[in-house]
């Protein structure tokens, strides 16, 4: 395991024109809830909102800042709502899911509309039906998607509980069973991996026929109380192009990669733990304790809000809302940064694509940006 301590930095990060104003943005705090919880009473909602304010803003401060990018202009507009995965194929092509509307959409390389896959939780009754009664098999709710060499396309399917199969052009090919899948990522050879909520394992491997062949990754104990701890473990995949599988624990109270192999061999762990931030984890440690002795469902805010890999080399980007790190292949530490858009708003991050001349990063609802590719420090 590689633990990053902060090294301290004193230079003064570079500011837009509006230095005053992006510092009062990012001092402010954030309310909402996590799109994955589930509704509940006014009263949860209250508590929702104050530990969003104490944690959010916590871990906000806390991380060392280096320097801000500014994205260089929005793409894929108007899509922002909703917005789940951006992937990138080995065609060039991308693929921006948003749920439920607009659904998945599939851009070519210089950003023109090439498919559209609507979900049926996005669509009125009448043109369900009509859709229904054409033989089209549709996703219900998408949680995120991706695509493999051959540009077979796989989304995770919450509605359904299920991985839908699509063809490159759209065509349904095959529903995989899957209780609660939260993140999936295509593996070599028609495999694919999956994250849930619900299985006592981190990942399960489904084949090209849609058996599940294997699965892996133990639980870590945050706490006694299992379906307390099993939230806690919830993550998300990314993949890198020498089949190694990542999974970014969203809640952890020290933001965490795990890097497998595709058979599940544990590699390495990224794990930040600058001194600054260790107040704040310990904070949420303490909340954790205090909802165990309470014994009602999780109530947490995403500390990790968004991971992204470079497939060439394994570097680890890693979002806490509006503050990027970048970890390279050994898991250190290289830098940390503020993000903000063209018009200098806080960009909330939720998905982070890396290519090699660029970084796309987007939020719900503020919509996707095109950042230059900051060097290294």
């Amino acid at each position: 395991m590689i633990e990053h301590k902060s090294r301290g930095l004193s230079r003064t990060a570079k500011q837009p024109e509006n230095k005053e104003v992006n510092l009062k943005r990012h001092r402010k705090t954030e309310e909402g809830l996590d799109p994955a919880l589930k509704a509940v009473s006014k009263t949860s909602l209250k508590a929702i909102a104050v530990l969003c304010l104490v944690l959010g803003a916590a871990y906000g401060a806390a991380a060392q800042v280096d320097d801000e990018l500014v994205a260089k202009r929005r793409v894929y507009a108007p899509i922002g709502p909703g917005l789940k995965a951006v992937r990138h194929g080995a065609d060039g092509k991308f693929y921006v899911l948003a749920s439920p509307n607009p659904g998945l959409v599939v851009f070519s390389p210089d950003g023109k509309k090439l498919l559209a896959m609507k979900e049926s939780s996005g669509l009125q009754p009448a043109a369900l039906e009509e859709l229904r009664k054409s033989g089209e098999v549709l996703t219900q709710f998408g949680e995120d998607c991706d695509v493999d060499a051959d540009g077979t396309i796989y989304v995770a399917d919450r509605g359904a509980n299920a991985i839908q199969v699509y063809a490159k052009e759209g065509r349904h090919l095959k529903s995989i069973p899957v209780n609660a899948p939260v993140s999936v990522a295509a593996l070599p050879d028609g495999e694919v991996a999956v994250a849930t909520f619900r299985d006592p394992s981190l990942v399960v491997v489904f084949d090209k026929n849609g058996r599940r062949v294997r699965e892996f990754g133990d639980m870590d104990t945050l706490t006694e109380r299992s379906e307390l701890n099993r939230f806690l473990n919830i993550g998300e995949l990314a993949t890198d192009d020498h089949a190694h599988l990542y999974y970014g624990y969203n809640y952890f109270p020290e933001p965490t990669v795990k890097q497998f192999d595709r058979f599940g061999y544990a590699k390495q762990e990224v794990r930040y733990t600058a001194l600054d931030a260790e107040p704040q984890a310990q904070a949420l440690r303490r909340e954790i304790e205090k909802q165990e002795r309470k014994g009602d469902p999780p109530i947490f805010k995403r500390i990790l809000t968004a991971i992204g890999v470079d497939r060439e080399t394994g570097e680890v980007w890693m979002a806490m809302g509006d503050t990027l790190l970048h970890f390279d292949k050994d898991g250190n530490r290289r830098a940390t940064y503020l993000l903000y858009t063209p018009d200098n708003s806080r960009l909330e991050a939720n998905v982070i694509l890396v290519l090699k001349d660029r970084l796309i990063i987007g939020g719900d609802p503020i919509g996707i940006y095109e950042f230059s590719r900051p060097e290294a420090h």
